[in-house]
């Protein structure tokens, strides 16, 4: 079978079409799914199967606006009232479709519109195609009813323009009245720019008025590029008792069709050019779902990193306050100095560092009480200012999503994400009781084997552990305002000291340097956490990169086409 390369290309690539998404809120993602939508129903509706089988009967589609007579020209055609005509029509959702009785096999079997079914078929419950032979028409030409193109139900439009793009030929039925109208106009732009054959029947023509309206109409289909389709012109006239056209005013029309029903050369023509024109369309069409699928894959990228910056800013504020003494004041700096009386220790500091140390671990000998609330304010300061530099991020993420076009409706439906976790503060007391257990090790390790360590035992370890702890926050760039100077400046100065009596001033400044960094790493984990419920609301729609996906499978249905062009009679099945 010819065409076997491109009938798998466009199998792909409406693979790749159905399994792109756009899931976040763009301005152009609800018509990127409506065409995509319309782009593999066409490819399963029509390429696909007319591809496997191009010698198959030709299918006609009547189509056109309210009140233009479809039914009523289709039902003269075969000299029966096979389709209901009226204002509610269709009755039900089953378009009728007539062909001579050796044609009905591939139609009744689904070749085309296999997704639409078959009214009266157990798969379609009843609502479906109604395939209806009939032996007046020649075989090779099957005539098809479709639903208004501008009905006042959605349903029925969509159907519409289902049948259409399955037409092989599309018969564009109007009237005097209505050939200007807007919306056919669109239609027939769309069947143009993909190829699709079209003849244009100009119905209800009043008598005399043929001369003026046929030739305006054919003007103006020169104007929209669409200049040579065949047009036949039915004169407005009274219907017989079975509501039927007279034969003589179908007669132009049923004599073209018959034509083509009996030359195979012909109705090949016209089914190759519908094919190769809408297999050419496939280009530019997925080239914008490509572009939509790009957007989106940008859009996703940029909401994660306006998440991912909020957060590197609440980082950046708890680095600043580590650094800056801003972690060491109030009620943590006040329990410190009850602990140990700062004022006394800033007389002759060096010539009494060993009286201070003694006093420091001898605090905590004495005073167990007091420097344990040393250590509840610094944990219950620390979780306080973590939960501030969270909650600022999660304001600032949520800030930045509701500027954005998608991320304003992603965040109406997740609002939690503008607030901390509910276990924020668990979390951070956790992490800040292991921080201060591992700053507890790094002071048991450094001073494995130490005289000193020997004799205070964990007294010493945890009192130069908190010292640590006070160097950490407030050593670096301690600068306290107002009467706050003296005594935070004496405090820090003074845990500083006591470090560097035992340990020296390298390893205190190591010291610190690897505790702030724990610290630091900490509070990273923490607060990527924190952003990784922004990030889990992305995945969770599901946004991917597809649009490198459906050029690939387009650029593949464009070279089985050029390799075995549609368009040259060879490549008949």
């Amino acid at each position: 079978m010819a065409g076997a390369g491109l009938g798998g290309a466009l199998t792909q690539l409406r693979d790749a079409i159905t399994s792109t998404r756009y899931p976040l809120a763009l301005p152009g993602s609800a018509a990127a799914v409506s065409l995509a939508k319309a782009t593999a129903g066409q490819l399963d509706d029509y390429l696909i199967p007319r591809l496997a089988r191009l010698d198959a009967p030709l299918l006609a589609v009547a189509g056109g606006s309210t009140g233009a007579g479809k039914s009523t020209l289709i039902n003269s055609m075969v000299r029966a009232p096979v389709s209901v005509a009226g204002a509610r029509r269709p009755t039900t959702r089953a378009p009728v479709l007539v062909c001579h009785p050796s044609d009905a096999a591939w139609f009744s079997e689904a070749n085309l519109l296999p997704r639409l079914g078959r009214a009266g078929s157990a798969e379609a419950g009843g609502v479906g195609l109604l395939v209806m032979p009939v032996a007046v028409l020649s075989p090779g030409v099957a005539l098809l009813d479709s639903p208004d193109i501008d009905s006042v139900e959605e349903d029925n439009r969509a159907l519409a323009e289902q049948l259409l793009a399955a037409a092989d030929l599309w018969l564009f039925v109007t009237t005097a009245v209505r050939y200007a109208d807007a919306v056919p106009w669109e239609l027939l732009h769309a069947a143009r720019d993909r190829g699709t054959a079209v003849a244009i029947i100009l119905n209800r023509v009043p008598p005399g008025a043929e001369a003026e309206v046929a030739p305006h109409l054919v003007e103006m289909l020169e104007e929209h590029g669409l200049g040579g389709v065949p047009l036949f012109v039915v004169d407005e006239q009274r219907l017989d008792q079975h509501g039927l056209l007279s034969e003589q005013a179908v007669g132009p029309l049923r004599d073209w069709l018959d034509s083509l029903a009996r030359s195979a050369a012909a109705r090949a023509a016209v089914v190759r050019q519908t094919v190769d024109g809408a297999v050419a369309a496939l280009g530019p069409t997925t080239t914008r779902l490509a572009e939509e699928a790009d957007a989106q894959a940008t859009a996703a990228v940029a909401l994660a990193g306006s998440a991912d910056s909020a957060y590197r800013e609440a980082e950046l504020a708890v680095d600043h306050g580590v650094r800056d003494g801003t972690l060491f004041r109030g009620e943590v700096l006040a329990r410190w100095q009850e602990l140990v009386g700062t004022g006394e220790f800033m007389r002759n500091l060096q010539a009494r560092v060993g009286r201070l140390r003694d006093r420091i671990v001898g605090a905590f000998t004495g005073k167990p009480k007091q420097a344990d609330e040393v250590i509840v304010a610094l944990e219950s300061h620390l979780v306080t200012f973590v939960h501030g530099a969270a909650a600022d991020a999660a304001e600032q993420a949520a800030a930045a999503w509701r500027a954005h076009p998608a991320g304003g409706e992603l965040l109406a439906a997740h609002p939690a994400l503008a607030r901390v976790a509910p276990d924020l503060d668990a979390r951070a007391d956790r992490m800040v009781r292991d921080w201060q257990r591992g700053v507890l090790e790094l002071v048991r390790d450094e001073s494995a084997g130490r005289l000193f360590a020997a004799k205070f035992s964990a007294y010493a370890v945890n009192a130069l552990g908190l010292c640590l702890m006070v160097v950490v926050f407030a050593a670096t760039a301690f600068i306290p305002t107002g009467a706050e100077i003296a005594v935070g400046a004496g405090a820090t100065v003074a845990a500083q000291k006591v470090l560097e009596a035992i340990f020296g001033d390298d390893a205190v400044r190591r010291l610190a340097g690897q505790a702030r960094q724990d610290f630091l790493t900490r509070v990273h984990e923490l607060l990527k956490v924190e952003a990784a419920r922004f990030h889990a609301v992305l995945e969770g729609i599901g946004v991917e990169d597809g649009g490198d996906r459906l050029r690939t499978a387009a650029a593949a249905v464009d070279a089985a086409r050029r390799a075995d062009p549609i368009s040259q009679p060879g490549a008949a099945a």
